[in-house]
């Protein structure tokens, strides 16, 4: 698989094709577990870019390699302290996580639909925990869609809790916290 895809870090300049993979995402790949208010309600706002991340040099693009221009999808992990959301979204805490304490953050994991279901997702989750891990975190938490739920659990997330979010058009947003700890890892909590 990785073979048919480079990763690469996201720089300012793939931010409009970021908006457009995410609304994309989102209004095709959710419509099972979301409503059409929800996503509404969700996008630029849960669902979206978060500039920090790209700043912060952690979020990912993953363009196939017959077509360098084109990205497929996107994801990537944090240092900091927020667990979900866009440059406008809610409970955004940018202070520095230690990664002897803390868990780093897996944020804004979105594939295209032309891409979807072809092992995409599961490659970036992999490239985000690596680059994490690297960065000497043990532990991983997430805020994930109903709709990646059942792919983190594949992968050793476990279920903390669900979380309501509210959203400006006044609906609710389901979120689910998950959180993984690598074997071998102990943890201080």
């Amino acid at each position: 698989m990785s073979a048919r895809f480079h990763i690469r870090v996201a720089t300012l300049e793939d931010i409009p094709a970021l908006h457009q993979l995410i609304e994309a995402s989102v209004r095709q790949l959710q419509t099972n577990e979301y409503t059409a208010e929800q996503r509404d309600g969700a996008l630029g706002h849960v669902f979206g870019v978060d500039t920090q991340l790209i700043q912060d040099q952690t979020y990912f693009v993953a363009c196939p390699a017959e077509q360098p221009t084109v990205i497929a999808g996107c994801g990537g992990w944090s240092f900091r302290k927020t667990l979900f959301g866009s440059d406008h979204g809610p409970g955004r805490i940018p202070e520095v996580l230690d990664p002897t304490a803390d868990a780093a953050k897996i944020r804004a994991i979105f594939i295209h639909p032309e891409w979807a279901r072809q092992g995409l997702g599961s490659l970036i989750l992999e490239h985000c925990e690596n680059a994490a891990q690297n960065a000497g975190f043990g532990r991983f938490e997430m805020g994930s869609t109903l709709t990646g739920v059942a792919l983190y659990a594949l992968k050793g997330y476990r279920e903390e809790e669900r979380i309501e979010v509210p959203l400006p058009n006044g609906s609710l947003l389901p979120i689910v916290h998950m959180v993984k700890l690598l074997k071998g890892v102990e943890t201080t909590s």
